[in-house]
């Protein structure tokens, strides 16, 4: 249509001077009608809203004004195609095959002309309003790349052509040569700027098939990194294609311009800093051997994303933040002369704000690890990293100072984000984003930088909190001296009893009497965070004794640098581990030995409902994705099992799941690890011994693990059975095994797979002794005779027994078929009578011969779990309660029970009672069976779960309800004794 050009967008754009843009449209119309542009010259001559954009766009921006009088035919062409779908057009044609016989000299100016035609639509595009910042530095980073590929391709059959390589694939240049780019910065994260130099990085695999000498490769690849340099960023009469940069490698005033991976690989792993971890954040292959990229950012991704979250690296961002700051003088926010990028309130700590918490928590959470700056701010927000509403604020303020970026870029294309002293030019710069006045631009822009400053201070607020507490708190003069007198009443101010005891222990920490303290920075963490770490034990109910379980925990810390910066940059856990280390030992000996799984109480997902099974067991497999090998396997599923343990445990001790829920969570956690344990030691197992004709199977969770009731402590009891085809006798590996040799074998492999001792310990002591006829059995069952013996000659304890089963895992239709067996067991007609007696006889046995050693021990005390435990079963087996409760929770169990029976519920209630004291007091030392052997801390706890007002109400709460439950016991199972 006359008077529209194909552009799009509704941005008004006003120039600076009305008389000056018309002359520059006149000069337009002009070179139009001697290029033969009969059309646009007439578009140019009649009034529109799109002429006067353009005229605008003439005054404001010499270079792009420049660019349209130069190249009319490329404004004139948007009568009549679109502008957006050129630029895709043009980037089309570059990544298309190279023609045969073309010269470097031709290549060149081909690139020169895509470019220039690209960034004056991409710019005018942006400037109309077509295009936001994020599809215009997609789009920017789009041509980049399709030039960068070019020219490589170009150098690469080049040196084909001359038998330097020995290309795979000369028709795919790229594939198998071993070179490949990566594309740093924005140019990683598409997210360009109009007027950047473009951040590179050359790496190879020496051992490409394409690569004729390998002695030769590193100089040979080095040449095509500076051939590349200069097809890309020479200037020409044609211009240039965009600036390029290679100091992003590693080390680069020693490594060549194209580095072997293996030397790379050594260098991160060696020599690597926080920096270079953030640079490898937005790294993106854009050119060359794309599996070779590939392998090469499998092997990088551990140095980008530690396994545990990374607070040393918040100090390390912070100072690299300060000294860019000092170096600038970046020290006030402004507008006149304000650099966009990398003064304060500006891009880069907007940028920084993210990759920080990228670099944090992108080792657990594998959603945070994208290049783009606002997909980061997004995940960061949808994952509870940070509040949306702050995610949203920097998001928007992002992309317009990304505007403002571009508009300061496009008026001569400079590599400038240093925004104009006079008002004229900064009349300029906001006109170019479609806002009339200097005051209006000068507004927007203060709110945004400053709403970045105030996001991005506040990243690193405590530590100036903690530096204010440091120049004030007289107790860290007791770090170097322990009779400092300021330091001594400080302590005694706060609580302590024995200061100068406190003092001492403090000393020896600053003396780095622990092997924790031996580096410098963690003492530096230490020393920030001290003066709270100390108030928080001196908040104990016995300070004196809190501190000294604080001292032994240091003790048996590896290391300290990075446990204390995370409490340095997270005070709000002092209290916790405070509450930890004075009432839970067994949780504060597992952070001691695996300090990183205090990371997870920072996972805004650790305040939100447990795992169901299916999410822990989705958890569980990407955990174990990055195995290498079995003893890996192994490794990997203790330090899961170890954090999701102490994680329950947490959760059990703040009060967040009560004893009940914990229950279920450390049998939900068991079954994915033994599931997850069985196919793995399987899989292993079959490598040597092959497999067994249709061999299947399946393993039987029995005791508390099959009635989801285990504790933080309890060993798992387990029977393991196989089934196979009828005649099936060996296996068919390389060593081959008898059928019931092979899956007894199958079946230790598991238990030492369970046992076997490793740098996180045991993942569970495990019992099989419930298998048919106990230790004197085959230690794996087969299906059928386990069918056979449950029918003929099992004890009434072992059919007991089976009412507390469930599969665990193996294979799901042998799983059911067990399933089925132990229903049918259950649930088959049996003498009620001779089940109670049994049953009697059993607990008066167990009395006699163990006794319970104190209130505290309820498993074995008249009343205890034990009674309650057997009338449960007795009840299932004599079908006073149905066999679908088999595998369910005792207190479920009972509570279906009373509600047959008058009398009033105890049972069920006595049941939820003792779980949730056994639960928190397994968290505990061992071997306490008295409230008065109990921490006071976790004796508080204990009195708070199950009702009662102070410590001291706990034992008689608990015999009153064990003389309730012994008495409801005699009167459903009078006791038998044995003559």
């Amino acid at each position: 249509m006359a008077g529209e050009l194909r552009i799009g967008g509704q941005t008004p754009l006003r120039p600076l001077d009305a008389e000056r843009a018309a002359s520059w449209l006149a000069d337009l119309r002009k070179a139009a009608t001697e290029a033969g542009l009969v059309d646009f010259a007439g578009f140019l001559e009649a009034p529109s809203a799109d002429r006067e954009r353009i005229g605008a766009v003439l005054d404001l921006s010499p270079f792009l004004g420049g660019t349209m009088l130069r190249r009319p035919h490329w404004p004139a062409r948007l009568l009549t195609e679109d502008a957006g779908e050129r630029v895709r057009a043009i980037v089309e044609a570059l990544r298309a095959p190279l023609e045969p016989g073309g010269s470097e000299s031709a290549l060149m100016s081909e690139l020169r002309e895509a470019k220039a035609e690209a960034a004056l639509l991409i710019a005018l595009r942006d400037l109309f309003g077509a295009a936001d910042a994020a599809r215009t530095t997609a789009d920017l980073s789009d041509l980049a790349e399709a030039c960068v590929a070019r020219a490589l391709r170009f150098c690469l059959l080049d040196l084909h052509s001359k038998g330097q390589l020995v290309l795979p694939d000369p028709g795919n240049p790229e594939k198998g040569c071993g070179l490949f780019v990566l594309g740093m910065g924005k140019l990683g994260g598409r997210e360009l700027n109009y007027s950047s130099d473009i951040d590179l990085i050359l790496f190879f695999d020496p051992d490409a098939p394409a690569i004729v000498d390998v002695a030769e490769s590193v100089e040979t690849f080095s040449r095509v990194a500076r051939r590349l340099v200069r097809m890309i960023g020479e200037r020409t009469r044609d211009g240039y294609v965009f600036r390029t940069d290679l100091r992003l490698r590693p080390d680069p005033s020693a490594m060549p311009l194209a580095i072997p991976l293996p030397t790379a690989l050594v260098y991160y792993e060696s020599s690597g800093r926080d920096w270079e971890r953030v640079a490898l954040i937005k790294a993106r292959s854009i050119a060359g051997d794309r599996a070779a990229s590939r392998e090469f950012r499998a092997a990088i991704s551990p140095f980008v994303w530690r396994r545990y979250l990374d607070f040393a690296a918040l100090r390390g961002i912070e100072a690299m933040k300060e000294r860019m700051d000092r170096h600038r003088g970046f020290d006030r926010i402004a507008v006149p002369g304000h650099d966009v990028k990398l003064g304060r309130g500006g891009i880069r700590e907007v940028e920084f704000f993210a990759q920080t918490q990228q670099l944090i928590a992108g080792g657990r959470a594998p959603q945070l690890r994208t290049r783009r700056t606002d997909k980061a701010l997004r995940r960061l927000a949808e994952g509870g990293w940070i509040d949306a509403g702050m995610a949203r604020e920097l998001t928007e303020s992002y992309w317009f100072l990304r505007r403002v970026e571009h508009a300061v870029q496009m008026v001569a294309d400079e590599q400038t984000h240093t925004l104009p002293e006079t008002e004229e030019e900064l009349l300029r710069i906001a006109r170019l984003l479609g806002i009339d006045t200097v005051d209006a631009f000068s507004d927007m822009l203060l709110g945004h930088l400053r709403r970045v400053k105030t996001r991005f201070s506040g990243l690193f607020a405590r530590s100036g909190e903690r530096k204010s507490a440091e120049a004030e708190a007289p107790v860290l003069d007791a770090l170097s001296d322990e009779e400092d007198a300021e330091a001594l009443e400080w302590l005694t101010a706060q609580g302590f009893g024995r200061p100068q005891d406190v003092a001492r222990l403090i000393a020896g920490w600053g003396a780095s009497r622990h092997r924790a303290l031996r580096s410098e920075g963690a003492r530096e963490h230490l020393r920030a965070v001290l003066p709270s770490l100390v108030s928080a034990f001196a908040g104990a109910r016995d300070p004196d004794a809190a501190i000294v379980s604080f001292d032994r925990f240091l003790a048996g810390l590896p290391s300290g640098l990075q446990f204390f910066a995370l409490i340095a940059s997270n005070p709000k856990l002092l209290e916790l581990l405070a509450t930890i280390i004075t009432s839970a030992p067994g949780l504060a000996e597992t952070i001691a030995q695996r300090p990183h799984v205090f990371d997870a109480l920072l996972d805004p997902a650790f305040y939100g409902e447990l795992p169901d099974p299916a999410a822990l067991a989705e958890r569980l497999d990407v955990f174990m994705t990055e195995a290498g090998s079995h003893e890996e396997e192994l490794d990997r599923l203790r330090a899961f099992a170890s954090e999701q343990r102490f994680l329950i445990g947490v959760r059990l001790l703040s009060g967040a799941v009560t004893g009940e829920e914990a229950g279920v969570a450390f049998s939900d956690l068991a079954e994915a690890i033994l599931a997850a344990l069985l196919k793995a030691v399987t899989r292993e197992f079959a490598m040597r011994h092959g497999h067994v004709a249709g061999g299947r199977v399946a393993l039987h969770g029995l005791g508390r693990l099959g009635s989801r009731e285990l504790t933080a402590t309890s060993d798992v009891d387990l029977i393991l059975f196989y089934d196979h085809d009828e005649g099936a006798e060996d296996s068919d590996g390389e060593r081959p095994l008898p059928v019931s040799t092979y899956y007894t074998r199958l079946t230790q492999r598991l238990i030492s797979g369970l046992t076997a001792p490793m740098r996180d310990g045991i993942l569970y002591e495990v019992d099989f002794r419930l298998r048919p006829s106990g230790n004197k059995g085959p230690l794996a069952t087969q299906v059928d005779a386990f069918r056979r013996y449950q029918e003929k000659e099992a004890w009434t304890w072992e059919r007991m027994a089976l009412t507390r089963s469930r599969p665990i895992g193996g294979d799901a239709a042998l799983m059911e078929e067990v399933a089925q067996v132990v229903r049918a067991v259950v649930s088959a007609p049996r003498e009620p009578s001779e089940v109670a007696a049994d049953a009697a006889t059993m607990r008066a046995r167990i009395e006699r011969d163990k006794p319970g050693r104190g209130a505290l021990d309820l498993k074995l005390r008249p009343g205890g779990l034990v009674d309650l435990e057997f009338i449960a079963q007795w009840a299932i087996l004599i079908g006073l309660v149905p066999a679908e409760f088999v595998g369910r929770p005792t207190a479920e169990v009972l509570e279906a029970l009373e509600e047959k029976q008058a009398g009033g519920p105890c049972l069920a209630p006595a049941m939820r009672a003792f779980t949730r004291v056994i639960q928190l007091i397994r968290l505990g030392r061992d071997g306490v069976h008295d409230v008065a052997a109990l921490p006071r801390g976790l004796a508080e706890r204990v009195a708070r779960s199950i009702g009662v007002d102070d410590v001291a109400a706990i034992e008689p709460e608990l015999d009153r309800l064990a003389g309730a439950v012994r008495e409801r016991f005699e009167a459903l199972l009078p006791l038998q004794t044995e003559d």
